[in-house]
């Protein structure tokens, strides 16, 4: 069986959000009703080492009993590498056949990481914020954020874009290169808490260890999508927030394993299990509810699940074989 290989420029010729978030939406519906599986990540992380590695395993069942498909992703993550004009993910994510296990692509895994949180940002924003929401806060000055200011761009109607990072050097020129690209108009802020005054909804994509957002800053009826904290030691959101904010998550097990918004509220003795309201599949199902009043503060806990990078595999190399069927080769072909 001849193998795709799908560099980053390829993944984003045929991987757009809003086709992304569908594909999103489909599989965490998929998971919630168990038609696809995944263990917990397993991550490695060597003493003296510059970052981790973490691998990720998934199986997704076909429709209608169709044949399904395997998904591996292998990812290391170094905080040290946008200093080096690098994306902190670099690795890979497999697609294999599901009834014989053969693979049939690779692909890299920074942009399907990329495209695929903003993505499923767009179907958590859609299920919890609130429908007359339209001023965005983006805490952070790189690739999630980015991803994010364009998704949700896309999707909603929005008023104002304001961006702030701990470097406002970078937050400047993340706005700057993003005007024109954008159909709401974008700026930088002095600070997070200059941005997060008065906006609905807000996204925090750092690598900060601790938190970026507090509670005094939000008002009521805000949406967060909190996207940058995904090991059990960092946090970007502080313990008043998460206690006074209605949690939804991607999966509960990687929430309570892995989420340190979570666990260090926990462990301050702010909050147990029992405060996650749902998983976001669900909501998509009906079978939990995500926001329940106008003035709740809701929470995104987005970890990222395995599923979610073999779904938005599998559309990629869907989309690229049609092209290459059609003539539009995508990507490069070889016999493996």
């Amino acid at each position: 069986m001849p193998l795709l290989v799908l560099s980053a420029a390829d993944v984003h010729a045929v991987l757009g959000y809003a086709d992304c978030a569908t594909a999103m939406r489909r599989v965490l519906t998929a998971l919630a009703s168990g038609r696809a599986q995944q263990p917990l990540r397993t991550v490695i992380r060597p003493e003296g080492a510059a970052g981790l590695v973490a691998l990720m395993p998934s199986y997704l069942a076909g429709d209608d009993g169709g044949a399904g498909s395997y998904g591996l992703k292998a990812l290391c993550i170094t905080p040290g590498n946008p200093a080096a004009g690098l994306d902190t993910h670099q690795g890979l994510v497999l697609l294999s056949d599901g009834t014989s296990g053969a693979p049939v692509a690779v692909l890299n895994a920074s942009a399907v990481t990329e495209i695929r949180t903003a993505a499923v940002s767009v179907v958590a924003t859609e299920l919890l914020a609130r429908p007359e929401a339209r001023t965005l806060a983006v805490i952070g000055a790189g690739v999630q954020a980015r991803a994010h200011i364009l998704a949700l761009d896309q999707v909603r109607s929005l008023a104002e874009i304001r961006v702030a990072s701990r470097d406002s050097a970078s937050a400047g020129r993340l706005a700057a290169g993003l005007r024109g690209q954008t159909r709401a108009p974008i700026r930088a802020c002095e600070s997070a808490r200059a941005a997060v005054g008065g906006a609905d909804i807000v996204v925090t994509a750092t690598s900060a260890a601790a938190p970026v957002l507090q509670r005094d800053w939000l008002v009521p009826g805000t949406h967060i999508n909190a996207v940058g904290a995904c090991l059990p030691h960092a946090r970007e959101l502080d313990t008043a927030t998460v206690a006074a904010g209605v949690p939804v998550v991607d999966r509960r097990e990687s929430a309570l394993a892995e989420s340190g918004d979570y666990l260090l509220a926990a462990a301050d003795g702010a909050v147990g299990p029992d405060h996650i309201r749902a998983e976001l599949g669900e909501v998509l199902l009906g079978t939990e509810v995500g926001r329940s009043a106008a003035d709740e503060i809701t929470i995104f806990e987005s970890l990222g699940l395995a599923v979610e990078d073999l779904a938005a595999a599998d559309l990629a190399y869907r989309r690229a074989a049609e092209a290459s069927n059609a003539g539009a080769a995508v990507g490069s072909w070889i016999s493996f």
